[in-house]
């Protein structure tokens, strides 16, 4: 099989032109110990940047993340999936792994998706990475099916989590997944009902984010923080446009 990995440099301020995507794929059924293990084997930040509160998704909940939107809602097989602030590719890859048709991930570390790259090549996945600051893609309308996100907690920049959850509503055409700290549930969901103009907002379940000790600040070995994924629906939920 030819993989073809590519990273695209979007300008700021300059649009985004999705022109073509993979024909569909047959729908593979993987099962979730499977899809951890192969996240599992994925190379993640050797030199993580705190300005861009960088993170590894863990194995264990990015495959029940992924598993969970295309089993419980059938919203990642033979679907266009974009992965915002992709980091290493973890959330992406699972996609791509679950027979997305298509999978765009995007972050604004060159670094990170030099990584997230060599990931899917050793996995032979067919996937693109753009390179660009998710609030400058100027996508105009539903160009995707469905984001997938581990944003910024907003621990170092207020309100990052919610900038990225803006941007993917105005962008999927089906449903958007996402990771945010279970403190800020009420919060997050009167945003995306009020101000994202969500259809829906449903906390699908509760999840413990393990934050190993990557920044000398850490004090502690590892730490636990309670995570909620959500679902979110657009109001419009209509056809992406290619």
């Amino acid at each position: 099989m030819v993989t073809v990995t590519t990273i695209l440099r979007v300008k700021e301020k300059q649009s985004l032109v999705i022109h073509s995507f993979n024909p569909i794929r047959s729908k593979i059924s993987m099962k979730l110990k499977e899809l951890e293990s192969h996240l599992g084997s994925l190379d993640q930040f050797s030199h993580p940047k705190i300005e861009l509160e960088q993170y590894p998704t863990g194995p264990h909940i990015a495959s029940r993340m992924l598993f969970t939107a295309e089993n419980s809602f059938d919203d990642v097989s033979n679907k266009v999936v974009a992965d915002f602030g992709c980091g290493c590719g973890t959330l992406g890859i699972a996609a791509a792994l679950l027979s997305a048709e298509h999978v765009l991930s995007i972050d604004i570390d060159p670094e990170s998706l030099e990584i997230a790259s060599l990931n899917a090549e050793e996995l032979e996945l067919d996937m693109d990475f753009i390179q660009s600051n998710i609030m400058d893609l100027r996508w105009r309308g539903p160009i995707v099916d469905t984001v997938i996100m581990n944003p910024p907690f907003g621990t170092r920049k207020k309100g990052a989590d919610l900038e990225f959850l803006s941007v993917a509503m105005k962008v999927a055409s089906q449903a958007v997944y996402s990771l945010h700290k279970t403190s800020t549930r009420d919060h997050v969901k009167r945003a995306a009902l009020r101000d994202f103009n969500a259809r829906s907002a449903e906390v699908i379940c509760e999840l413990r984010y393990d934050v190993p000790k990557l920044y000398k600040f850490h004090k502690k070995k590892e730490v636990d923080i309670a995570v909620d994924l959500w679902r979110f629906v657009p109001a419009s939920n209509q056809s992406r446009r290619i």
